[in-house]
């Protein structure tokens, strides 16, 4: 089932992986499909190197396996929430970027250090009430603070990006761990001059037209 995701997951947890958006076995990706309501996501603890289309799962919106034989990933319920709850939503990407997480252990949101966190969809990515990981507490939590927005830094964790197109979910996860960047190495020098909201809502704005769409 779902062969074309199936394929796709393991492109692009490969390239996470070889491009350090994340390290060990850290992090996970799902394709949702709505007509199917059905979900492609990565396995729990499989070294990236050695994944397979065979070692994706698939499970229904309750959670339930429909086909493989693995532990789908242990954060299943993060991704679930947000496709329950944001039906715009069909990839969704959680990584351990150093960046992203460098901010999230400091509890600080990503705000308008350079018009590219407007591909977050607003004007800052918010930082989610700290949780264990794989609870229901840190879906929960994870959803709300992403209200509006495309992306979230979990505290003291991560980062989560969804979107409507797997690679487009890559991509922002990459422009958004270069903006942390940014702000981390911004914040190490002085204080980082901040855009205006006004300048970030045309931004949002201009970036829904942006590229070959």
């Amino acid at each position: 089932m779902l062969e074309k995701e199936k394929e796709l997951l393991v492109k692009y947890s490969k390239r996470l992986y070889n491009k350090a958006l994340t390290s060990g076995t850290g992090g996970n990706l799902s394709i949702c499909d709505r007509t199917l309501n059905l979900v492609a996501i990565t396995p729990s603890g499989i070294d990236y190197d050695l994944l397979t289309a065979d070692d994706i799962q698939i499970i229904d919106m309750e959670g339930k396996k429909v086909e493989g034989t693995l532990k789908p990933s242990s954060e299943f319920r993060m991704h679930l929430d947000t496709y329950k709850n944001r039906p715009e939503f069909t990839s969704f990407i959680h990584t351990h970027a150093t960046y992203a997480c460098t901010l999230a252990v400091l509890n600080q949101p990503l705000v308008a250090i350079d018009y590219l966190v407007a591909y977050a969809g607003g004007k800052d990515v918010r930082v989610s009430k700290y949780a264990p990981f794989g609870t229901e507490e840190l879906s929960q939590n994870a959803l709300a603070a992403m209200a509006g927005r495309n992306a979230v830094i979990l505290a003291n964790h991560g980062l989560n990006v969804a979107g409507n197109d797997i690679a487009d979910t890559f991509m922002e996860v990459e422009v958004l761990e270069f903006c942390c960047k940014l702000q981390v190495l911004a914040m190490s020098a002085g204080k980082p001059v901040v855009l205006a909201d006004k300048e970030m809502d045309r931004m949002v704005e201009d970036f829904k037209h942006y590229g070959q769409k």
